[in-house]
């Protein structure tokens, strides 16, 4: 089967849809399966990997680290893409990559799908500042809506997305189908070596959040509760892996809660490298976003064997599972503080919880994930070849000027 991606994301944009379609098409080659992927250019350069058509992209206004590609480029790409005979389309993000997927596939008379990775409902207010939250969310839904009912079937990483969808309409089929882990990736890292890098003591206490440094990440609670940790801990570390729009007010938060001593922003670190090293030179892993629509970033620390300390809410219910490399928390800062500290403080746990955590993340093999993608695929064009969620063949017409 050939299949052709489209996104208005990918590397060396970093985020969870970025490692999802790397992931996805890498497993999908084992499996005898051909991708191709439309993405936009960066000014950081192309990644280099085979079979990226990268289309001009300008800055995106109220998201500097996102690009939008250029719409003429996209329409221009349809007759060469049409020649590489695809057998499905599947769309990776809502934007001009919602539109220009759906417009091949009805050009070529194949199937579209589209991965639902982001809860749209639950961040977009904080990107829109000046519109009312209850106006933004309901945009979001119908906006969701619409883009989905559209498409022959969806895609989402867990159940709670599964059931967003269904409360907004969604007459689509959907299926679940998480992002696994490529364990080839996370092989190595050396904890001594990034407490060193950062000048950090070999015993000092260190919790790690890794991830886009974003409002919706909920990264402003961790700070609130690491206030309830140094009381128990007071050597205790936070650092901060990633970067994004909330980096700012979560430095003046920090400053604002005499942080300065506990909290690290250490920004991007290389996925193949250092990231491995921050992982591993943790105590346990902290994580609070109560939008996430799968975690996977909990799946890495935990087949490195860092112990999870999380709420368990949208896409984490699905993977958390209490004892089993992570201990669960309320969505209390004291309480999870509390969580914390029996942590920190007891070694027994710790190392109890750091073997849970490697097993555990083994059921978690992005083989077996990519083969469940490929059944959906299966369905889904047996399903157009019968006659089944038919679209008619439209013309590659632009959904927002250029």
């Amino acid at each position: 089967m050939r299949i052709l991606y489209v996104s208005d994301v990918y590397f060396p944009r970093v985020n969870g849809v970025s490692t999802s379609i790397r992931t996805f098409r890498a497993e999908l080659g084992r499996l005898g399966h051909e991708t191709a992927l439309v993405a936009p250019c960066y000014p950081a350069g192309d990644t280099g990997e085979a079979g990226i058509h990268r289309i001009e992209s300008r800055s995106v206004p109220l998201d500097r680290e996102d690009r939008a590609m250029r719409w003429s480029e996209l329409r221009a790409l349809d007759r060469a893409l049409a020649a590489e005979r695809f057998d499905l389309v599947h769309i990776q993000t809502p934007f001009l990559a919602h539109y220009a997927g759906l417009a091949f596939a009805r050009a070529w008379g194949v199937p579209a799908i589209a991965t639902y990775h982001t809860l749209f409902e639950e961040y977009l207010f904080h990107y829109v500042p000046f519109a009312p939250e209850a106006t933004m969310r309901a945009l979001a839904r119908r906006f969701s809506r619409g883009q989905c009912n559209a498409l022959d079937r969806v895609v989402v990483p867990s159940t709670p997305m599964h059931q967003a969808l269904l409360r907004y309409g969604v007459a689509a089929p959907i299926e679940i189908v998480p992002t696994g882990l490529r364990f080839e990736e996370l092989r190595g890292g050396d904890g001594a070596r990034f407490r060193a890098a950062h000048g950090i003591a070999p015993n000092r206490p260190v919790l790690a959040f890794v991830g886009r440094v974003a409002f919706e990440k909920n990264i402003d609670f961790l700070l609130r509760m690491l206030v309830n940790v140094r009381r128990e801990v007071p050597d205790v570390l936070l650092v901060v892996t990633g970067e994004g729009p909330a980096e700012a007010s979560l430095k003046r938060l920090a400053k604002a809660l005499q942080l300065d001593d506990n909290v690290r922003f250490l920004g991007y670190l290389d996925r193949a490298t250092a990231l491995l090293d921050c992982y591993r030179g943790a105590d346990a892993f902290v994580f609070a976003s109560r939008t996430e629509t799968q975690g996977l970033v909990l799946l890495e620390a935990m087949a490195l064997g860092t112990p999870v300390v999380a709420l368990a809410v949208m896409g984490t219910r699905d993977i958390l599972r209490e004892g089993r490399g992570a201990l669960i928390a309320p969505d209390d800062e004291r309480e999870f503080a509390a969580r914390v500290v029996a942590l920190l403080s007891d070694r027994e746990l710790s190392a109890a919880l750091s073997a849970a955590a490697v097993e555990y993340a083994r059921e978690w093999g992005a083989a077996e994930m990519a083969r469940r993608l490929c059944g959906v695929y299966e369905r889904v064009t047996a399903a157009r070849a019968c006659g089944e969620r038919s679209t008619e063949s439209q013309p590659l017409a632009s959904p927002a000027g250029d």
